[in-house]
């Protein structure tokens, strides 16, 4: 399972190393893609499928909502191939879109890995602090 962060360096030829431990789960080529909120997500190949069909809904039908979706994550996509020493290299368009600098944060969310800038990690880190309680209190009315 992929849970935990990592803090990771990127370089100036926008090469990082993933942790060992994510890497080890998401195999030998895990796809890297633009993700919602300013921040990337890697996947395992075997997993992308269903990511696609957890986000489109399973849609026979592809309507704009679905197109957009499919522009916005597939359109970003790329494969990645880690060196012996676990780094890859991010293209400058994810790079760009995810306003990376130096330093990095890799969460694990179970199934994914999110990758952020930390500075934009702080921010939404201390945002999700204020407000994961009433978040909580709200689910839990439903029961």
């Amino acid at each position: 399972m992929l849970i935990g962060a990592y803090l990771g360096k990127l370089n100036g030829k926008r090469r990082v190393a993933v942790p060992k431990k994510f890497l080890s789960e998401l195999g030998e080529k895990p796809l890297v893609a633009k993700w919602y909120e300013d921040c990337l997500i890697l996947v395992s190949a075997t997993f992308w499928d269903k990511l696609l069909h957890r986000l489109t809904g399973g849609k026979k039908v592809i309507s704009y909502g679905v197109r957009d979706i499919e522009r916005f994550i597939l359109g970003s996509a790329f494969e990645l191939e880690p060196d012996d020493q676990g780094r890859v290299v991010i293209p400058e368009i994810l790079v760009n879109y995810a306003g990376f600098t130096t330093e990095l944060v890799f969460i694990g969310l179970g199934d994914r890995v999110e990758i952020w800038s930390k500075e934009i990690w702080d921010a939404k880190s201390g945002e999700l602090s204020a407000k994961t309680r009433s978040y909580i209190e709200e689910l839990s009315k439903g029961d």
